[in-house]
């Protein structure tokens, strides 16, 4: 049996994978919309992103009226809900890109945003993974692989990120073009930061509960 789950009582690990399993489908619908993006779509994509960032916050609000009524949880409070919490920012941090997509007016996608959507959907779907070793973490040969995989993929993020930006400052583009895509590709640098802090926070748990 799994340190994470009670006996006959709430299953703590089943909801921090169904909240990454969110994270993964969002990240997929975000690459989906941004590599065949339509603008005149933007209020769906907005709205269906929306939908699954809804859906992630009351799985954290189930969990933790759960945990408010739990004599004894199956780990310190304290880690349950710090994991809670960066577990749905994952799923907010994804969903902040179309904010950011529609808040601009962004009418075209440039190369380097199909590059971090790609990479983001890559993340999330190691970052899935991650959660379902998570409760055998005893006996998984694969936790440490996931971990480091997603910091592997955070760190090209990196170097994503400044290369984009410099080319935003040695192309030609509009003032609007220049803070819009500097937001927006911080913002997707935000979503890989979110799955690589909740990945360091399952090792911390993992090393205090071993």
């Amino acid at each position: 049996m799994s340190f994470m789950r009670h006996k006959q009582d709430y299953d703590y690990f089943d909801s921090f994978c169904q909240v990454g399993k969110l994270a993964s489908d969002s990240a997929e619908y975000l690459h989906r919309a941004i590599t065949s993006f339509q603008v005149e779509k933007i209020n769906t994509y907005v709205e269906e992103m929306h939908k699954l960032e809804h859906a992630a916050d009351e799985r954290r609000h189930e969990l933790n009226k759960q945990l408010a009524r739990e004599f004894m949880p199956p780990i310190e409070r304290e880690d349950i809900s710090t994991l809670s919490q960066e577990l749905d920012n994952v799923v907010d941090t994804v969903e902040d890109i179309i904010r950011k997509i529609y808040m601009f007016n962004i009418d075209e996608m440039r190369s380097e945003a199909l590059e971090f959507a790609q990479l983001i959907m890559d993340t999330c779907a190691v970052f899935y993974k991650l959660l379902q070793e998570f409760a055998d973490f005893k006996k998984s040969k694969k936790i440490q692989q996931y971990i480091i995989e997603i910091n592997t993929l955070e760190n090209k993020g990196d170097k994503l990120h400044t290369d984009s930006i410099r080319r935003l400052f040695t192309d030609t583009v509009s003032p609007h073009a220049l803070l819009a895509w500097t937001v927006i590709f911080d913002a997707m640098e935000n979503a890989l930061d979110a799955c690589e802090n909740t990945a360091d926070i399952i090792d911390s748990t993992i090393t205090k509960n071993t």
